[in-house]
């Protein structure tokens, strides 16, 4: 298959500076990835309380994250598409009241079946943001300022999460896991009234505007020669080892900072909190370097840097040297999600750039979601510790795809 594409004059101009619409289509993806943050990993310190409430095992508890990122993987594979077909707002707003709903539902929740179903649906919701939102900020940015544009989209994530690790100490004994739910709606309510107020991207009005591009199939490009399935493969194996990396770390480090260091939740929320900021700085970094030095480079750097600290993170003891090492790890370990966003939309077409964003980003995080399965598995046949220190394994295989796979595309023009 072979098919030819060519930038729009107006998309030649990379350094043209953000307009108005930019900004705003900036901000209403961000706080929508923040919403998606702040949920799936304040379920991860509310699993005690859940599972007690409800009376179930370990592997049941386990198993709600895991479904909420195979449902993630489902609202990829569906969203994307729909949203190269129907738009980038319109559909982007389905999927915020999707997600609004079944996590209000949750709160409702009286077992096991009916909250894996409830969280199962709002992973469907939640697989779209991040595509969508990517696509949309990659489309209304030039292209010099593309990297920092999409890793500012990250930074929605990290905020999330940074608020669930702060807040969950102080609210979760006061209005319990029921109303922690709930407040999963407020970000959802805001997000969809800022989506509300943008129209669709000027690049994907005149795309969509083609006859071919009516007709074309989204999944066809991501295969359409050898140079898009070179990238296809790459990115698919970079997602996939910094999910399970980082949910592997990230859900199972309370655990560890409790029961093999004595932390207090409190004290383990804020060790966790440290980590969670150095991720946030990583992935500014990211978009701030990958403008002026490349993708490519940058990814390998932080893959090595993810790697060394997979290994030399469970040595450490003392708790302020953990302390410092954690935020080293954070910027590693979450600072390449600040480059998926730039580098995906640059490796494929309007006509499936939001396909390819949910397609390859959730089909990563759904791997990753053994993550946690796995690193658990392994710490009942040798210890946590050694457990996490298995990722390094994973981030070799990581750097390897990135070198071979990958092809540099910085200030490229969107096509």
């Amino acid at each position: 298959m072979s098919i030819q594409f060519s930038a729009s004059p107006a998309e030649s101009i990379a350094d043209a500076p953000a307009d108005d619409y930019a900004r705003k289509a900036l901000i209403a993806s961000n706080v929508g990835y923040a919403m998606d943050g702040f949920d799936l990993i304040v379920l991860s310190f509310m699993l005690p309380a859940v599972s007690t409430a409800l009376n179930l095992s370990k592997s049941e508890a386990g198993s709600l994250i895991t479904w909420t990122l195979i449902g993630a993987v489902i609202g990829g594979l569906i969203v994307g598409t729909l949203s190269d077909k129907f738009g980038r707002i319109r559909v982007l707003s389905w999927t915020i009241l999707l997600f609004a709903a079944f996590t209000g539902l949750c709160a409702l929740a009286q077992g096991y079946w009916d909250l894996l179903f409830y969280r199962t649906i709002a992973g469907i919701g939640l697989g779209g943001e991040f595509g969508i939102g990517m696509a949309l900020v990659a489309e209304a940015w030039p292209a010099q300022k593309r990297a920092r544009a999409s890793s500012y989209v990250a930074l929605g994530w990290q905020a999330g999460v940074l608020a669930a690790a702060l807040v969950t100490p102080l609210l979760l004994p006061v209005i319990g896991w029921r109303g922690m739910f709930l407040i999963g709606l407020i970000p959802a309510i805001v997000a969809f009234a800022l989506r509300r107020l943008l129209g669709e991207p000027d690049l994907f009005v005149r795309v969509a505007s083609r006859r071919e591009t009516r007709s074309a199939n989204p999944y066809s490009y991501l295969f359409a020669s050898p140079e898009a399935t070179r990238s296809t493969l790459g990115i698919g194996v970079m997602t996939s080892v910094q999910n399970f990396g980082y949910y592997g770390m990230m859900i199972w480090l309370p655990s560890y900072l409790s029961t093999q260091l004595g932390f207090s939740l409190t004290r383990s929320a804020t060790w966790t909190a440290v980590t969670i900021l150095g991720g946030a700085f990583g992935m500014w970094l990211f978009g701030q370097l990958a403008d002026r030095m490349g993708r490519k480079p940058l990814f390998v750097a932080f893959q090595a840097g993810a790697m060394i600290m997979a290994f030399v993170y469970p040595q450490i003891k003392d708790p302020m040297l953990l302390l410092a090492a954690g935020a080293v790890t954070g910027v590693f370990l979450s600072g390449m999600i600040g480059g998926y966003g730039a580098l995906i939309s640059e490796s494929y077409p309007t006509q499936a750039r939001a396909t390819a964003q949910n397609v390859l980003f959730n089909l990563g995080r759904g791997i990753g979601g053994f993550g946690p399965l796995m690193i658990g598995w392994l710490a009942t046949q040798y210890s946590l510790s050694a457990a996490l220190s298995f990722l390094v394994f994973a981030w070799a295989l990581d750097i390897v795809a990135t070198l071979f796979l990958i092809k540099e595309r910085k200030g490229e023009p969107l096509v």
